[in-house]
């Protein structure tokens, strides 16, 4: 088997034309360069040098090698440093940014990992709307977890991919101190107090259109943008809200949660990945994350 740093010495002699002046570039002494171009030519059984008392030649045969080790050279740095810059991307940190109603399914697959597979995991929790300015070129993070809620006024850069991963549809949410309202029609629901979303927000204008398609008058009671605060104040018997199952996770038994079939809404959950830092690593992360 041929030594790459034998090729490499050859590539020198021949084009210096001494081993003096190869082991000098190389840092080798020359006995060094001798020794390795005698154990050169017993590999090839091929005859490279004549050597005379103070000078060596190169034979046809060792100028033809030196050519063609060149090549050889070239493709092995390629490939040592594809494979470096592939173990770095593996190694690199993983800036994950997620919307606050996604926690529990990231920490449920954070628990599963291994600590040498959570090591460079680090996660910023926002809002989508707060979370895709970080994406962009020189941005500070590498993919995002993110949600819209029907035709929202969020964008993002083209550059960036997306993959789809959930629709989280929205369900009604009751004080379980309330009467039963069932069969939960929309009229029973005219004039109830409601926990809303703060106006001018993409929730806050869904909801409205909904509720002058439904005719429904809501009495606000309360206005929030946290649903674990909304779900606290529903079972505090403030007033419905509409909230999405991400976010009813763990919820209390002072709420009553309904499945309305009339109430067909929900919201997209994808991922925006910037493409330059798309590893194998953040890969297999976001893989585990589909829901």
């Amino acid at each position: 088997m041929l030594k790459p740093e034998h090729l490499r010495t050859l590539r020198e002699v021949v084009q210096l034309g001494s081993f003096a002046a190869a082991a000098n570039r190389l840092g080798y002494t020359s006995s060094a360069v001798s020794q390795q171009m005698a154990a050169l030519e017993r590999e090839i059984g091929v005859k490279l040098f004549t050597r005379a008392a103070h000078s060596v030649l190169p034979t046809g045969a060792a100028e033809v090698l030196a050519r063609q080790a060149e090549t050889v050279l070239i493709d092995i740095e390629r490939m040592v440093a594809t494979v470096q810059a592939v173990h770095r991307n593996s190694e690199r940190q993983i800036r994950l940014g997620i919307f606050p109603s996604f926690v529990d399914v990231l920490t449920g697959v954070l628990r599963r990992m291994e600590p040498e597979e959570r090591a460079g995991i680090r996660v910023s929790v926002a809002e989508s709307s707060q979370l895709i300015p970080r994406l962009g070129a020189g941005g500070e993070m590498d993919a995002a977890i993110i949600y819209q809620v029907g035709n929202s006024g969020l964008s993002w850069p083209s550059a960036l991919g997306r993959r789809w991963i959930a629709e989280d549809r929205y369900k009604l949410v009751l004080p379980r101190s309330w009467p039963d309202l069932a069969p939960y029609r929309a009229e029973q629901l005219v004039d109830l107090p409601w926990i809303m979303h703060h106006p001018a927000t993409s929730d806050a204008s869904l909801f409205e259109g909904l509720f002058a398609h439904w005719g429904l008058h809501p009495r606000v009671a309360c206005h929030s943008d946290d649903f674990k605060i909304t779900i606290a104040m529903i079972g505090a018997g403030m007033g419905a809200a509409l909230v999405p199952d991400l976010a009813l996770r763990g919820h209390g038994p002072d709420v009553v949660v309904v499945d309305v079939p009339w109430l067909n809404i929900s919201r997209s959950i994808f991922t925006l990945v910037h493409p330059d830092r798309e590893t194998a690593r953040l890969q297999s992360l976001l893989d585990a994350l589909t829901l």
